[in-house]
């Protein structure tokens, strides 16, 4: 009995899973509880008037949630390094699926960015932003000797492929994130400073003909120059930014309490589940309540860069600053758009907004964080 407890000690010690970091764990499970909370205060009141079951969308969204832990999970469990042989793979499904979203997707609201399987809806554009991390990040590391002008091309065509069918869905919010994301993993893989000014010109070209071209339609480009001036349209492009401010100031500094807020219950801000998710936080918890979620989301973002500091290898280290991009990206521009500083582009809040691919590939993300943490000495 003796020798047996001693292997299973030695295996214990020798498993990359003893140098876990705890705290990258806390703050994702928090929020989602967190959000979980949100949900329901927003989407109680309109589905009790309609007789329907008021934790309709608690009981998706906590699916999600299971779901995405078990991601998570699996990928800490395979050696982040056999993802870099794995990551084509991945890539070229999510692309397949993104062109079969255009064909074979539900329009909502304009947007054909989903594909709805049964009571479920799957959103191919949230899965591209860990299987671009990954494959890009492979890219640049397999050359980081070499960042030459014809490699930077080369890796933005790897991007251009993916980015370019969201675009056409039209999803310009996730192509936003992406474009954060490629711009910190090149940064940080050594492209010179002419080459990325550059690419930002071209971006922000390729965004101008986007729109002369009428890629966008007119109501989204309206919500994209709303926030400039909510009042210049407000019961039309402004509505959301207008509504999502009054519920956020009428919080204060502590809130109106959970449940009680007079703008969530009366269903004045659009969204409010989804992407106005943050307007509950406001309105509800207040100013303290708002602190807290940032504070959360910082801590996501400390222990990413910690574990990016720390990686083994190059590769580890780019898909952490992926990671630690989407997440900042997404949370200013959610945040943002909330508060009327950024405009309406439909960007989920990790963790908290409703969507079932949007949880997991978060909670994926982590997942992805913690696997190159632990195998750091490996």
């Amino acid at each position: 009995m003796a020798i047996i407890a001693s292997d299973r000690r030695s295996r214990i010690q020798e498993s990359p899973l003893r140098h876990v970091d705890p705290l990258l764990f806390g703050p994702p499970l928090i929020l989602g509880a967190l959000g979980l909370l949100m949900v329901y205060a927003s989407t109680h009141r309109i589905l009790e008037s309609e007789h329907l079951d008021p934790m309709f969308f608690v009981k998706r969204q906590i699916i999600a949630i299971v779901i995405g832990l078990a991601a998570m999970v699996g990928l800490m469990m395979i050696d982040y390094r056999r993802l870099r042989e794995l990551s084509l793979l991945g890539y070229f499904a999510t692309v397949l699926m993104l062109v079969a979203v255009l064909k074979l997707g539900v329009d909502v609201k304009g947007a054909q960015a989903r594909f709805d399987i049964g009571p479920f809806q799957v959103q191919p554009g949230e899965f591209a932003k860990v299987f671009l991390t990954l494959v890009l990040a492979a890219y640049c590391t397999r050359h980081r000797e070499e960042m030459s002008g014809r490699r930077l091309v080369t890796a933005l065509a790897i991007c251009a492929v993916p980015m370019g069918l969201i675009m056409l869905q039209p999803d310009l919010g996730t192509d936003l994130v992406l474009m954060a994301m490629v711009f910190t993993i090149l940064t940080m893989a050594g492209a010179r400073a002419r080459h990325l000014v550059v690419l930002v010109l071209v971006g922000f070209t390729f965004a101008v003909v986007a729109v002369q071209a009428g890629v966008l339609d007119q109501y989204q480009i309206d919500r994209l120059t709303s926030f400039a001036n909510t009042g210049a349209d407000a019961e039309r492009s402004g509505y959301n930014a207008k509504q999502s401010e009054i519920a956020i100031g009428a919080g204060g500094l502590t809130g109106k309490g959970l449940f009680a807020g007079s703008q969530t219950n009366g269903q004045h801000v659009p969204e409010q589940h989804t992407d106005f998710i943050f307007t509950v936080v406001g309105e509800e918890l207040g100013f303290v309540g708002g602190a807290v979620v940032l504070g959360l989301f910082a801590i996501i973002v400390w222990r990413t860069s910690r574990a990016a500091r720390l990686a083994q290898d190059p590769f580890g280290a780019l898909c952490c600053m992926g990671v630690l991009a989407m997440f900042v990206a997404q949370v200013f521009e959610n945040v943002g758009m909330a508060t009327g500083i950024m405009p309406v582009t439909g960007i989920p809040l990790p963790f908290m907004s409703y969507g079932g691919s949007s949880i997991i590939v978060s909670f994926a993300c982590i997942g992805l964080v913690a696997n190159v943490h632990m195998r750091r000495f490996s």
